[in-house]
């Protein structure tokens, strides 16, 4: 059997996969923050020109796929799989963008981790020589998600101080072989479903923080590298109260997170004068500013090695209905710029 592992949770990519390219598509309070000249497309409206906002999240996810093949100059039939999903029920607006796509599809579910999981079974797919290329997305919206796990918008329900903002959005990646590319995927450190207690549906950070921690701890122990072997440790969607929390549970483990080094999406994506409270959160959190910032840099050569770890929050509305504790998990894949 050949040996792809190191450490108990790590996978070594033995012809690391390249992202040949990458589109994101955000609405319009993602495109009034600090990186909305950077996206592809910006909406006009939250609905997209839909009748509802589901079909606008699935127009959305579905754009974002055709912006990035068009990008890569291919057709849809040239793509072997698309791996990806989003927040609703049934993942349907990845599910439906799949079905106008035609594309082999392969739906997932990580919430919002759902991007740095798509981008680890992609590159399994491409290194092993089963696929390629391979379309990776993930998305989300905010008018939908706070229909399904909180209020409907007409409630009018005031947020608490550690709610985040879900953002309306969706970032998209091809995988494959070639000479050139924005990054390569080297190595993906696996997560562990983590469940310290959470039950407020309002706090999301607190929730992942654990997860991401774990995660993180895991990738050092396997890998044999510390934190500053990187430029950039990329979480997805902590927010403000879960990053607090995540450099505390860092500092606990003797692996402290120097100043400047981590870099939160959800802290990234919104204006500080739109009121977000704790920050962004989604699947198009991390995936949009995946697209959109952190890929450009590599290929720029501004970073070097980026570690990108989405974090998600393992929730339903009936699990929380009844009780239940809400279980993180996070995926860590390290990117390295360069040809």
């Amino acid at each position: 059997m050949r040996q792809h592992r190191v450490g108990g949770h790590t996978i070594v990519f033995s012809h690391p996969p390249r992202i040949l390219s990458t589109a994101s598509v955000v609405g319009p309070k993602e495109g009034r923050g600090p990186m909305g000249s950077l996206f592809d497309h910006v909406l006009e409206d939250a609905l997209c020109g839909q009748q509802s906002y589901e079909q606008s999240e699935h127009a959305i996810f579905q754009e974002a796929c055709e912006r990035c093949l068009q990008k890569a100059k291919i057709s849809r039939d040239q793509v072997q799989a698309l791996l990806g999903g989003d927040l609703l029920n049934q993942i349907m607006a990845a599910s439906l963008a799949a079905r106008e796509l035609a594309i082999p599809f392969l739906g997932l579910y990580g919430a919002c981790s759902t991007m740095a999981e798509s981008l680890i079974l992609a590159s399994i797919l491409v290194d092993g020589g089963y696929a390629s290329p391979v379309l990776c997305a993930a998305g989300s919206h905010y008018c939908t998600a706070e229909r399904q796990y909180r209020f409907p918008l007409e409630y009018g329900n005031q947020r608490t101080p550690a709610a985040q903002w879900t953002v309306t959005g969706t970032g998209a990646c091809l995988l494959g072989e070639g000479d050139t590319s924005l990054a390569r995927v080297t190595h993906a450190t696996i997560g562990t479903v983590t469940d310290l207690g959470i039950r407020d549906a309002n706090n999301m950070g607190a929730a992942m923080a654990p997860a991401a921690a774990a995660t993180l701890e895991q990738h050092f122990r396997d890998t044999g590298r510390s934190p500053d072997f990187y430029d950039c440790v990329v979480t997805g969607d902590l927010g403000r109260v879960g990053s607090d929390i995540l450099h505390q549970l860092m500092a606990d483990r003797g692996l402290p997170l120097p100043d400047g080094l981590h870099m939160d999406c959800g802290l990234t994506i919104f204006d500080p004068n739109d009121d977000v409270h704790a920050g962004g959160s989604g699947c198009g959190c991390s995936a949009s500013i995946l697209s959109a910032y952190i890929l450009p840099r590599l290929r720029e050569g501004k970073w070097k090695r980026v570690l990108f770890m989405a974090t998600g929050a393992l929730l339903s509305p009936t699990t929380s209905q009844q009780g239940e504790t809400i279980p993180g998990i996070a995926h860590a894949a390290a990117l390295e710029g360069g040809n």
